[in-house]
């Protein structure tokens, strides 16, 4: 008899899991309380402006191909990932430009207009980048850690100690660079995964290797065409997708799941997949005494990733100084950490980030117009900030930053909207507004999150940016592959 599993949350990783058991026989159903699947990435349109409120950096794109084709198709068939050349555009305070490039002569002399020093050590860095992808792909990305066996073997073990968990990212750039451009560069890869690099392991210079030398990627049509792809597999492979559907309730029946009550109705199922925040599962979902292991003592204790302020602009004009990715860095790096995880508040002078797709595909926005996706970083929700107050004023203020910058007209853009942390956790359920689940801000939070499988309760199972293998669009879609294999070759 087909085993009937259903996923709570069509985002990357739930949709990745459901192909990966639809493929090997599984009756899946997969229920979404938006009334579009994506989860944090979503397709904003208006007045002829198309935008991605979400994902925008796409990176590992074998991440996402093996789950076209372990389920025996292509993914050429259903999206089409560009390489982008130069890869980001980092622009500092003082006017200096770094555009991230595969080629190193040129990074290397980019560098050097600012620090010599810098610049001869950027080859050793990058072999130190590329020697810490190799640890985390061969030892902890591509392997759950379901048992105590899994999470303590030698060969586990060993990787953790070669990758220095204890060493901070900042400290282990600080052995290469001096200059605060170079730093806050490579730094600013610990936002990948919602954290700080003064307080996330080294293991995310491995970063650097993965956009410089494996690439960044933009997807044709705009990212939602990725997870509109997989949509469409799934779909092919027989899973059901229902949208504007709440789970309210996982049921569970002497210790094992039964299924799920919705808004629409009970769904039975023998195993439960869910693509969600795990502390938002574990406290909405199930009640106390049904989670031992994941209390609500245990719940507050995790930190939370940072958030994000978005602000989409459609605005009748073009900017020279922007490519697909530019970043536009502050004076002071530091600071804005500070604010975001010990004082709570947004950044008095944050990095601002903005994906501009259409400037390497047309028909993002009207003829001779740009599609802005301006983010950024903000703290997880707490009594500190009130988004519901200051949301207005935070824009005036990211706005008032890029006319410094020379980006100015966007105060009068045709299209001009906020998304704050405040609707992260409405839409999505994210713990606090946060992006990527939990920080990485400890070595037990980057190499210890919480599991795929439930402690507590059988046939439940876990995946997204909060369990492992972490946060980031390939990440949480290597999660939904790695659970569905696991399930798809053990008795579960």
């Amino acid at each position: 008899m087909t085993k009937k599993v259903v996923v709570i949350g069509a985002g990357f990783g739930g949709l990745s899991c459901a192909i990966g058991l639809a493929s090997r026989g599984f009756d899946v159903t997969v229920l979404e309380r938006q009334p579009t699947i994506g989860g944090k990435l979503q397709r904003i349109t208006a007045e002829g402006y198309s935008f991605d409120r979400g994902p925008s950096t796409i990176t590992m794109p074998e991440a996402f191909r093996s789950v076209f084709t372990a389920a025996g198709a292509r993914m050429e068939d259903y999206c089409e990932l560009y390489e982008l050349e130069p890869r980001t555009r980092n622009i500092f305070a003082d006017g200096s430009v770094v555009d991230l490039s595969r080629d190193t002569g040129r990074m290397k002399e980019q560098i050097a207009a600012y620090s010599s020093h810098d610049a001869m050590q950027y080859d050793a860095f990058m072999t130190e980048s590329a020697a810490l992808y190799r640890q985390a792909d061969e030892q902890f990305m591509h392997k759950l850690l379901v048992t105590p066996r899994d999470r303590l073997s030698l060969p586990m073990l060993r990787g953790l100690l070669r990758v220095r968990p204890l060493v901070k990212l900042q400290t282990l750039l600080q052995r290469y660079f001096k200059h605060p451009h170079t730093l806050a560069m490579f730094g600013r890869y610990a936002t990948y995964v919602g954290s700080s690099p003064y307080q996330s392991p080294s293991i995310f210079a491995m970063l650097g290797h993965v956009e410089a030398n494996m690439g960044i990627y933009g997807v044709r049509g705009g990212t939602y065409r990725l997870a509109d792809g997989l949509r469409q597999l799934a779909e092919e492979r027989g899973v059901r997708i229902q949208l504007n559907t709440d789970v309210h309730q996982i049921v569970v029946q002497s210790g094992r799941v039964e299924g799920v009550d919705s808004n629409h109705g009970f769904f039975g199922a023998e195993l439960v997949i869910a693509n969600g925040d795990v502390l938002t599962v574990n406290r909405n979902l199930l009640s106390p005494a049904l989670r031992p292991s994941m209390s609500d003592q245990v719940i507050d204790a995790y930190e939370p990733s940072l958030s994000g302020f978005v602000t989409l602009a459609g605005v009748r004009r073009q900017y020279d100084q922007l490519l697909h990715h530019t970043v536009f860095f502050p004076e002071q790096y530091e600071p804005e950490f500070k604010d975001i995880f010990d004082r709570k508040t947004a950044p008095a002078d944050p990095t601002i980030y903005i994906c501009w797709s259409g400037a390497t595909e047309k028909g993002m926005a009207p003829e001779g117009a740009s599609n802005l996706f301006i983010l950024a970083n903000a703290p997880y929700l707490s009594d500190e900030w009130d988004w519901t107050q200051k949301q207005d004023s935070y824009r005036n203020t990211i706005l008032t930053n890029l006319e410094k910058r020379g980006i100015t007209g966007l105060r009068h853009a045709e299209v001009l909207m906020n998304y704050t942390p405040q609707d992260i956790a409405r839409d999505t359920l994210a713990h606090r507004g946060s992006i990527y689940g939990i920080s990485s801000n400890s070595a037990k939070q980057t190499f210890f999150r919480p599991g795929n499988r439930s402690k507590d309760v059988r046939g439940l199972w876990y995946v997204g940016g909060t369990t492992h293998p972490g946060g980031g669009t390939p990440l949480v879609t290597l999660s939904g592959q790695l659970v569905a294999e696991y399930i798809a070759g053990s008795s579960w």
